[in-house]
């Protein structure tokens, strides 16, 4: 268990360096626009520094110093991709004060072209297999249809955890227990050091990101976290575990799609507004802290199911 100790390193280094980089960021005046239909309480938050994920790739060196192999390589490469396709959104968000950042149609595509030479990566140089493991059985599938199964489901997956980013503290809050899901499951060694790593990098942010946050980690946080859990899950073979391992992610995700598509047919809308944190603010006047306490603790609850399903099943 000597990993502990690169993750309270990594908590003190994040913990140590991020006020530095919060004025480093009000410096250059990188701070979130807000979109105007957004709460009041969420108005005063303008001018707030963003970007403030840029700190977690603390984590990702630490993992790959403290185990310098091929796959704590992929894992970190993962991490630093998919915040690079974040930063450059919140890059353009912060220069231009343009909420919407880069488009969607982009974001994509730089998602699932990162993607699919990942999963490529997997399957060839590590073998991954192309099973589906349910529960103690495995469910053989052509590994054509397997890529693009992983290859949705992955790029799916993240910007349903990047949804989560919305209020101070939630997306840490969310992720914690997931990463320390991977950590008491996987039976790779790298797995465990990184999740645990990033425990303590995401932990370290969470001093800053809390309610008052004193910065957001913006796209280049959320993104990176979303890429790095829907890979460890596809590394850890509990794809089926899903729907409620990321049950937080996945509603705030499904909660827009339904708003969309209500809107579309009957003009009206379903929640007050999407992604579904938002509702409970609106209509039921939940404060910030509320909301993250309760959605930090439903995550805690699947985790809870997942690791009893996965000690029983796998």
């Amino acid at each position: 268990m000597n990993v502990i100790f690169p993750s309270i390193f990594s908590f003190l280094l994040v913990a140590m360096i991020t006020p530095f980089f919060i004025r480093f960021l009000r410096a250059f005046n990188l701070v979130q626009p807000i979109r105007k239909e957004l709460p009041e309480n969420h108005q005063a938050k303008k001018g707030t520094p963003l970007m403030a994920g840029v700190v977690l790739l603390i984590g990702a060196i630490i993992s790959l110093v403290y185990k310098p192999n091929p796959m704590m390589l992929f894992l970190t490469i993962t991490f630093v991709f998919f915040s690079a396709v974040g930063m450059v959104d919140d890059i353009k968000k912060a220069v231009l004060q343009d909420p919407g950042g880069i488009s969607g149609k982009t974001k994509l595509f730089l998602q699932f072209t990162i993607t699919g030479g990942l999963l490529f990566i997997l399957l060839t140089y590590f073998g991954l297999d192309s099973n589906i493991h349910f529960f103690k059985l495995d469910l053989k599938i052509n590994i054509a249809v397997y890529f693009l199964l992983a290859l949705l489901f992955i790029v799916g997956s993240a910007n349903a955890i990047n949804f989560t980013d919305g209020l101070d503290g939630l997306l840490i809050v969310a992720a914690l227990p997931t990463y320390c899901f991977f950590f008491l499951v996987s039976e790779h060694v790298e797995v465990k050091a990184f999740s645990l790593i990033m425990i303590g990098s995401l932990l370290g942010l969470l001093i800053y990101n809390a309610y008052p946050a004193k910065a957001f980690m913006g796209d280049t946080g959320s993104l990176a976290i979303g890429g790095s859990l829907s890979f460890l899950a596809v590394i850890e073979k509990v794809e089926v575990l899903i729907p409620i391992l990321f049950i937080i992610y996945f509603a705030e995700q499904l909660s827009v799609i339904l708003q969309v598509w209500y809107y579309k047919k009957t003009k009206l809308r379903l929640f007050k507004m999407s992604p579904i944190h938002y509702h409970y603010s609106l209509k039921y006047g939940w404060s910030e802290k509320k909301i993250v306490i309760i959605f930090g603790l439903v995550s805690w609850v699947a985790v809870g199911i997942c690791y009893s399903l996965h000690l029983l099943y796998w």
